[in-house]
């Protein structure tokens, strides 16, 4: 896939500034550019606190990835946006930013790039005679429910394409915006060829406002499983990331919550640090909690073999030792609590058509 190139200008990453609304406090270099930007000795970091946010057109040739990672639980996967606004400063996704040329920092969640053409590329690889159906997951790297889906749809109109072949869809989101969709989601779960799952890492409202700044408030993903569920669409929870030390003791609660509003389905990981997203972490923890930063830091060491990040299949989402024991058991017992007894309903392709009339590309 091809993406417009952009250039883009870094601060200097000695320079840390307290940005509200956003979740990185910095552009940090890109790791794959050997030019950076040297500000002038009059430079004020005031002026640039708050970056706007800017919208740039991806003119990737095909929208359905392929994942051969087993610790993920899905092979194909649809993203229409690059970069997210939400801004989670846990966000495992920054560092894809990189081969865009941009920085893992605020570039992430400041400059996004648009898959405006999704629908259309969706259409064209569901009906080629090499698709084999199965379940697609919306979105798996950025969120496909981010705030600029409110005004482009892009989501929404490659939901309408899935419902014209009823091809099975896979959703995990933090915004509740997600229950605009459920006309099209409660025609796909009809032939069981839809969940979704809101994505819960805290229910306090305050630290969610500096973690996860443009995310919807807990409250908010709770009403949105509330009306999955009414509306029969198969609804769970993902407590992820779990961060130890920070959030993990919310883990029966957020649970207890979720199955009250009608989740049937719950799963969690640990929060993941590659690359740059470990002194983003870091200085995020600095900046807000500093009485806590080694304990956070120190028990994601002692889950990933000394290290604050571990890529290594089979462990990677889940950590290993005996805080990762404890953990998993903590999450059983609680899932149990709250009656939650299922995994993930499972998703059927047999309903999967080419619709009337359509005519099949004459290459691809």
């Amino acid at each position: 896939m091809q993406a417009e190139r952009l250039t883009t200008a870094h601060p200097p990453s000695a320079v840390m500034l307290r940005r509200t609304g956003r979740g990185a406090a910095e552009n940090p270099p890109n790791r794959f550019e050997k030019i950076q930007l040297e500000p002038d000795a009059d430079w004020n970091p005031e002026e640039d606190v708050l970056p706007r946010t800017q919208f740039f057109k991806d003119h990737s040739q095909t929208v359905i990835a392929r994942n051969d990672s087993p610790d993920v639980g899905f092979t194909a996967s649809l993203n229409p946006y690059r970069g997210c606004e939400h801004g989670c400063i846990y966000c495992y996704a920054r560092p894809t930013h990189e081969f865009l040329g941009f920085s893992a920092g605020l570039d992430f969640e400041s400059k996004i790039m648009v898959k405006a053409d999704a629908p259309e590329l969706l259409r064209a690889e569901l009906m080629s005679p090499k698709w084999q159906p199965q379940v697609i997951f919306l979105s798996g790297v950025t969120d496909c429910y981010q705030p600029v889906e409110r005004k482009l749809k892009l989501t929404r109109r490659c939901l309408e394409v899935l419902v014209e072949f009823q091809n099975p869809v896979f959703i995990v989101t933090k915004n509740s915006l997600v229950t605009r969709d459920i006309d099209l989601l409660s025609e796909l779960a009809r032939h069981r060829a839809a969940a979704v799952w809101l994505s819960i890492t805290t229910l306090d409202a305050e630290l969610r406002k500096v973690m996860e700044p443009r995310t919807a408030p807990p409250a908010a993903r709770l009403e949105a499983i509330r009306e999955l569920a009414r509306a029969g669409i198969p609804a769970g929870v993902n407590v992820a990331p779990v961060i130890p030390g920070l959030t993990d003791h919310e883990m029966p609660a957020i649970l207890q919550a979720a199955a009250k509003a009608g989740a049937t389905a719950a799963g969690y990981t640990i929060v993941r640090l590659p690359y740059a997203v470990a002194p983003l972490f870091e200085q995020w923890l600095a900046t807000h909690f500093s009485d806590r930063k080694e304990k956070v830091l120190n028990r994601l060491r002692s889950l990933r073999g000394g290290k604050l990040n571990d890529s290594h299949w089979g462990t990677r989402m889940s950590g290993e030792g005996i805080f990762a024991d404890q953990m998993e058991r903590m999450f059983e017992v609680a899932r149990r609590k709250a009656g939650i007894c299922t995994d993930s309903a499972a998703l059927s392709t047999t309903a999967f058509r080419c619709p009337p009339g359509a005519q099949l590309p004459l290459f691809f």
